[in-house]
């Protein structure tokens, strides 16, 4: 998976939330409109090839200057699906790119 798929996916609404990913954009008060934001303007961080789930990505992007966590795969569909969604924070990230002691 690589940026440019996931802001094409974007572009076109062809993404879905998981039902934790919709949890945890209420907690951070994230809305759909931030994750569209984050994911044109984001780039990939960390990358996940092998996860049991499928492969899988987390996106780094900021909406109003606020920096937005996006881990993301491919659901059945094609669609782009995001797993979870949330503010980095510290302890477990210093700062939006780089983890934390501990994490």
């Amino acid at each position: 998976m690589d940026i440019e798929e996931v802001r094409a996916k974007t572009a076109k609404d062809e993404f879905v939330l998981s039902y934790h990913a919709h949890e945890e954009r209420q907690a951070d008060s994230i809305s759909i409109e931030d994750i569209k934001t984050a994911f044109i303007n984001g780039e990939i961080i960390e990358n996940y090839p092998a996860d049991k789930r499928g492969e899988s990505c987390l996106v780094l992007g900021y909406a109003n200057v606020r920096p937005i966590h996006i881990v993301c795969g491919k659901a059945k569909t094609g669609w782009l699906k995001v797993i979870t969604v949330y503010i980095p924070k510290s302890p477990k990230w210093a700062t939006p790119k780089l983890r934390g002691k501990g994490a």
